[in-house]
């Protein structure tokens, strides 16, 4: 009956249900969720705790009241001032939008397989007492795009059919021109700072020992891991087609590059 006990605990739906333990004649303990005879209730601790937000930094990134700065799992919102560096078009409203959100609330963690990232900062998804995940608000409101690494699968899907309905209502980044899409055929030496998005046609596909390369032109590739290819169609499938790939840009080997981590940041075009 101890089984019993901790497949309740691990549910959810049974963090407000009352469980109710007794000893039978010989001294064995039984738990059911209905009342019976001289049974006691037994007293549930969740098994997760809720904190209050300290500071909201931007669109993806808070503190909490102990001190631990969480960045937000599966997503990206533009970035606000900070330093020299001008706030992204979006930014500050995906700011003021998570500031409101998490007054008068707290928050629990759902913490990513990486835990941390290269920066100290908690990897998590965040939900509040109303149940509410933020994460995935911010894509539903078109305030972040999805930004997937491979160890971190959780919610994929919710996430992607919920940007896939925000673009397609252009709300939020989705219906500014600074974050349309750019031919492939513009791009100049220099890139496109900060996330972009780029269209083009797929001229030859090659591949080495951990990478394989999209090519669009001799001055644009993307690139596929190796060992996340598994996540992806048939990569061959792309060659001769046009599609938008949504990343940051890179200059490698004398031409700009685009890591592509996982197949929600390509979208064929019809």
């Amino acid at each position: 009956m101890r089984i019993l006990l901790v497949l309740l605990l691990c549910l959810p739906g049974w963090v407000n249900a009352e469980i109710y333990e007794w000893q039978d004649a010989d001294g064995n303990k039984h738990f059911s969720d209905h009342p019976v005879a001289e049974a006691k209730i037994v007293d549930i601790k969740p098994g997760y705790d809720f904190y209050r937000v300290k500071t909201v930094y931007d669109g993806d990134t808070v503190e909490l009241e102990d001190g631990r700065k969480i960045r937000f799992l599966g997503i990206n919102t533009p970035e606000v001032q900070h330093r020299d560096k001008l706030a992204d078009v979006g930014g500050d409203e995906a700011k003021r939008w998570l500031t409101d959100k998490l007054k008068n609330t707290r928050v629990r963690l759902e913490i990513g397989a990486e835990k941390t990232d290269k920066y100290g900062r908690t990897l998590a998804h965040l939900f509040t007492e109303n149940k509410e995940h933020i994460n995935l608000k911010l894509v539903e409101s078109g305030l972040a795009s999805v930004n997937i690494y491979p160890s971190e699968l959780l919610y994929v899907d919710e996430l992607v059919k919920a940007q896939n309905q925000a673009e397609r209502a252009k709300l939020g980044i989705w219906g500014r021109p600074e974050y349309a899409a750019i031919p492939v055929g513009s791009l100049t030496e220099t890139g496109h700072p900060g996330w972009t998005r780029l269209v083009g046609k797929v001229v030859n596909i090659h591949l080495t020992r951990k990478s394989i390369y999209l090519e669009f032109s001799d001055e644009f590739e993307a690139r596929i891991e190796s060992k996340w290819l598994d996540l992806f169609p048939d990569v061959n499938s792309y060659l001769g087609k046009t599609i938008e790939v949504r990343g940051w840009l890179n200059r490698r080997a004398g031409h700009l590059s685009m890591l592509i981590r996982h197949p929600s940041a390509i979208k064929e075009k019809t």
